[in-house]
């Protein structure tokens, strides 16, 4: 590899770009998405529709169940600790990646773009320098895991863009089109 290239980079930007880059689309696909998910009724919304994790709204909990587990664990690095330790004891710790968190739509909407808006702060404040440092944490099943936090916020935003592809997925089978969702589409929308 060249100067300035590495596993996951985009060609000339750096791997702090492209976590930034990332963290803008996953505000952006939220945003569309929980505005699609919107034209449902509740009952839709909670409608078991044998996915993975039941419904649309199991899904959209999963999601932000795994970002709140995963920001906790960089929080405990002393070089993500300031932006995240402090804005992370307003929101709720879920005890598994499974629970509903907010069976409320409107409330799981309007935490999902406070928790969208941590995470693009959070974005901000990446270097170099923090992307190569190894953050410890325990595995859902309590293993002792350590890896690079630049990794480990790769497979974060990864992570929810597996599964807001199933969420696109549910709402076509509830006769809602999400509309375009690649990230091409956003990077032309900004120019």
């Amino acid at each position: 590899m060249g100067e300035g290239e590495g596993e996951g980079e985009g060609e000339g930007e750096g791997m702090t770009e492209y976590l930034q880059r990332m963290a803008r689309y996953n505000r952006w696909m939220n945003r569309k998405l929980f505005a699609k998910v919107s034209e449902l009724p509740a009952d839709a919304i909670a409608e078991d529709r044998d996915a993975f994790f039941g419904s649309i709204l199991g899904t959209l909990n999963h999601i932000l169940i795994a970002d709140l587990f995963w920001l906790h664990r960089f929080a405990t690095s002393p070089g993500c600790r300031e932006a995240l330790a402090h804005p992370l004891t307003e929101y709720p710790t879920p005890a598994s990646s499974r629970e509903i968190l907010f069976d409320d739509f409107a409330e799981l909407t309007e935490t999902r773009r406070s928790i969208d808006g941590l995470i693009l702060d959070f974005s901000e404040t990446l270097t170099s320098e923090l992307l190569a440092q190894s953050i410890r944490y325990r595995n859902m099943a309590g293993e002792k895991q350590e890896r690079l936090l630049g990794q480990l916020l790769q497979h974060f935003f990864n992570h929810q863009t597996h599964h807001r592809g199933q969420t696109t997925t549910l709402l076509f089978q509830a006769g809602v089109d999400p509309g375009p969702t690649d990230l091409l589409v956003m990077m032309m929308e900004e120019g």
